[in-house]
């Protein structure tokens, strides 16, 4: 590199940053598979997000990101091919996926190969906001029609039907981002899990959508409004501990349990949420006659709470990134004996929670203190993240990226993705029109 003159150092750069946002397109065209196909599953991860922070050392926040961007330009078929040729750069590319549609895709890569990131950085919000204004002029009508109604569905769900004033709804909307963030701050998703999993099947459930990350975090908001309850004072705190009490009703002779008041729940659903909750059950004979109704108990204790958050600091299982709103789960649980000690206590998010109860998975606890985690078919979870087969790869140097380009067909040089911007400015409000009028 000694001795080179600005100019070879320019062209140099300039040629390699082109090679590598085209070979970002190629990874982010592999990831967009691999999250479809959910081969992140396999490792009893929440979802992708979790699988490239572990796996590829990506951090959560940018993991998202990407696997949006990823996601986006399966849609936006000229956005991808100038990005796969190197003419635009991530930075570009991730701003437009915020706006674009294949109606205005012409108009958003015109400006971006004209444009700096910052000039489409800047487009971009304006637009956003314009979309924003546009869609106020309609919001005072809903007001009139608000409404929030709910039932039991015939299989048991709570269905829930709302229709807010948009400042309520923009409220509920904030509280609602900010428990999902709380709850799952890796992305997390709720982790329904396939009836064949328990018979040693890997869970194969759909992709979890923002609609399911919204219900985990409508539940969280319930929990925590309950938990605030207790907390008024002393007199209160034991009425509504009673009043918001959940009793579960268990038939001796079968495999699922009733919450009261409510639709029937798996055994080992029941079991999941007496681990650490506030329940009384109830036992009855197969004649519905109460046998026995079991002492109201908490089953850690805040003392025992704070020993293991101190522990753990977060989900033990592996390649889970969740430390905020985790549950105490007992190895051995308590109705088959376990005692609630930390040998015995292992901290998870609800998702693992629910998936080493409903979904299959199996954790112990080793005399070497390690906690083993294992899938439905009984093979081991690295803890590390290890993977039994890896790809050495193709692509080692600046070379390398250029032979593969070449042989893709695609052509880059110094000039591929520098801008064409001559310092012109840029009118935002025609550009902004032209794009809304293309949208309609």
């Amino acid at each position: 590199m000694e001795g080179l003159s600005n100019e070879t150092l320019e062209a140099e750069i300039t040629a390699l940053w082109a090679q590598i946002s085209a070979a970002t397109y190629r990874f982010l065209k592999l990831l967009a598979r691999y999250d479809r196909e959910q081969g992140w599953a396999q490792h009893g991860l929440a979802d992708c997000a979790q699988w490239l922070n572990w796996q590829c050392g990506v951090g959560p926040v940018a993991a998202r990101e990407k696997l949006r961007v990823a996601h986006a330009l399966e849609d936006l078929p000229v956005i991808s091919d100038a990005f796969a040729r190197g003419q635009l750069s991530y930075s570009k590319v991730r701003a437009l996926t915020r706006v674009a549609r294949p109606e205005i895709e012409d108009d958003l890569l015109n400006i971006a190969r004209h444009g700096t990131a910052a000039h489409v950085e800047r487009l971009v919000r304006h637009y956003r906001r314009c979309q924003r204004l546009e869609a106020a002029r309609e919001a005072f009508a809903q007001h009139r029609e608000r409404t929030v109604n709910y039932w039991f569905d015939d299989d048991g769900s709570l269905v829930l039907h709302a229709r807010l004033a948009p400042e309520v709804g923009a409220v509920l909307k904030k509280a609602l981002e900010l428990a999902a963030e709380q709850v799952f701050a890796a992305a997390n998703v709720s982790a329904e899990t396939s009836a064949d999993a328990a018979a040693g099947s890997i869970p194969d459930a759909p992709a979890e959508s923002s609609a399911a990350r919204r219900a985990d975090a409508l539940a969280a908001l319930a929990e925590h409004y309950l938990a605030a309850a207790e907390t008024d004072d002393e007199h209160r705190r034991r009425s509504n501990a009673e009043r918001y009490q959940v009793i579960v009703h268990v038939e001796t002779d079968a495999a699922e349990a009733q919450i009261e008041d409510g639709p029937p729940i798996a055994e080992e659903t029941a079991r999941r949420i007496a681990c650490d909750a506030s329940v009384r059950v109830m036992t009855h004979d197969a004649a519905g006659n109460p046998l026995d109704v079991g002492r109201r108990t908490r089953a850690i204790s805040p003392a025992m709470r704070r020993a293991l958050y101190k522990r753990d600091r977060g989900c033990r299982f592996p390649g889970c990134t969740h430390t905020r709103h985790t549950q105490g789960h007992h190895i051995r649980h308590w109705a088959d004996g376990g005692e609630t000690k930390l040998s015995n206590l292992v901290t998870l998010c609800g998702i693992h929670h629910r998936l080493i109860h409903e979904g299959g998975f199996e954790v112990r606890y080793t005399d070497d203190g390690l906690f083993v985690f294992s899938d439905p078919n009984g093979r081991r979870i690295p803890e590390a993240g290890r993977l039994e087969q890896c790809f050495s790869g193709n692509i080692s140097a600046a070379d390398s990226l250029a032979a593969a380009h070449t042989r893709a067909g695609v052509r880059i040089d110094s000039a591929t993705i520098r801008s064409r911007w001559r310092g012109e400015s840029l009118d935002y409000s025609q550009a902004i029109e032209a794009m809304m009028q293309n949208d309609r």
